[in-house]
């Protein structure tokens, strides 16, 4: 069995999105001052680096981190090589066969250099989140801080794939990853409140 880490490392350079708090480590008590253990702790947004948004990132009333249910980050995938793409549209994947897969990842690799946050890279049309529904799709992934453009303020591609139930997972790495079949597993952290988590996603070869 071949796993394939699709994740962002987290440290001190990760690019956290403008404004938001970026990821710190600190060694609060070392193995010198213990006398048997280094214990740390970890500060940063729920969406730094490889993330998974809750609905209430978008909707107040909408579900948090722990409601929803774990199935729903694991399960067939198809990676799709979306390169050279601005936008990525529902004409854009009507030639591809969904039939089997529930998740669907994006390789754009419009994200060159992880350690800066991107000034442009590619977004999802506001047509395909009824798209994926009708194939079935319960969640995408992006290799791109956002399914929506930096400036956006009204959110369309969050808002069409909500609208859809289509979850949304971000900041995946798949420069290494050839389009293809593979099952995909991206867990979040099962925290009451958040509006999103940090998750170690990791493909299977299939």
């Amino acid at each position: 069995m071949k796993l394939i880490d699709i994740s962002m490392t987290l440290n001190d350079s990760t690019p956290p999105w403008p404004g938001d708090e970026p990821f710190r480590y600190e060694l609060t008590a070392s193995m010198e001052e213990t006398g048997a253990v280094n214990v740390g702790s970890h500060k940063g947004s729920n969406h730094i680096g490889t993330h998974v948004d809750a609905p209430f990132h978008y909707d107040s009333n909408g579900l948090k981190m722990a409601e929803i249910q774990v199935e729903r980050f694991m399960g067939e995938a198809l990676v799709l090589n979306m390169e050279g793409k601005e936008t990525i549209t529902r004409k854009d994947l009507e030639a591809f066969e969904f039939e089997g897969v529930s998740k669907v990842l994006f390789r754009s690799t419009s994200w060159k250099d992880r350690t800066k946050f991107p000034e442009s890279y590619t977004v999802i049309g506001e047509d395909v989140g009824p798209f994926l529904k009708e194939q079935g799709i319960e969640l995408i992934g992006v290799d791109t801080p956002s399914v929506d453009a930096e400036t956006s303020k009204n959110l369309p591609a969050h808002h069409s794939l909500y609208n859809n139930d289509v979850l949304i997972l971000e900041s995946i790495v798949l420069d290494h990853v050839a389009p293809g079949r593979y099952e995909l597993m991206a867990f979040p952290l099962k925290m009451d409140q958040a509006d999103g988590s940090p998750v170690r996603a990791v493909l299977r070869q299939m």
